[in-house]
């Protein structure tokens, strides 16, 4: 599902330009976990990227346009991870799946650059993934792809509670890492165990059941 913004005026064609659209990338990265969203400028992506601030202009209009590139880019590995973690397990139900999601949330979380500042963009816009849809709407959407596909669940089954899981978790993760940089440990299992608790009063028990039923 294709995110309907372009953040990047021209998509670099050699090599080299795409070398360094993506050394302007890992900069602003760098700067926004150094100084904040807030702190930062093109100046000063421009200065850490070695580039002029001219050549920055060249692919992206503002600070906003880098950090919006930036999170599409996390967003998409996010998607990724997701995708290759469920291919490779054998899920005996769907909220293995779940589980999934949450690990790879949180080890983004940790070791991604500025993505513990980013998150999916909130800080900077809550429509920064879509032109028309909040960005929370946009992960429930590209979930509920990924969790149909492997369940043999209708999308229509899974829209909206996965819609409002996405929204508590988080919320409760939002708190999870303030509390504590590497995300207070308790706080993460509330939001798993209330997303699980959730969704298995929402979604149609017609799946494997060799697990026991989240509490």
């Amino acid at each position: 599902m294709p995110t309907e913004v372009a953040p990047l005026r021209r998509k670099p064609v050699q090599q080299r330009s795409a070398q360094r659209v993506e050394r302007m990338l890992e900069s602003c990265a760098q700067l926004i976990d150094e100084v904040g969203y807030d702190g930062l400028t093109t100046t000063l992506i421009a200065e850490r990227a070695g580039v002029a601030v001219g050549s920055l202009y060249q692919f992206f209009p503002d600070k906003r346009a880098v950090v919006q590139e930036l999170t599409l880019r996390n967003l998409d590995r996010f998607v990724q991870t997701v995708s290759e973690r469920l291919d490779r397990s054998e899920l005996a139900h769907w909220w293995d799946a779940v589980d999934t999601v949450f690990d790879v949330y949180l080890g983004m979380h940790r070791e991604i650059p500025a993505f513990s500042k980013l998150h999916f963009g909130d800080v900077v816009d809550l429509r920064l993934l879509h032109e028309t849809k909040d960005n929370n709407a946009v992960i429930a959407e590209k979930l509920t792809s990924l969790i149909s596909e492997r369940f043999g669940m209708t999308a229509g089954e899974l829209e909206l509670p996965l819609s409002v899981a996405v929204e508590a978790a988080d919320a409760v993760l939002h708190l999870a890492f303030r509390r504590a940089p590497e995300g207070d440990p308790t706080l993460v299992n509330e939001a798993r165990e209330l997303v699980r608790g959730y969704l298995s009063s929402r979604i149609s028990e017609d799946q494997p059941k060799d697990l026991p039923a989240p509490r």
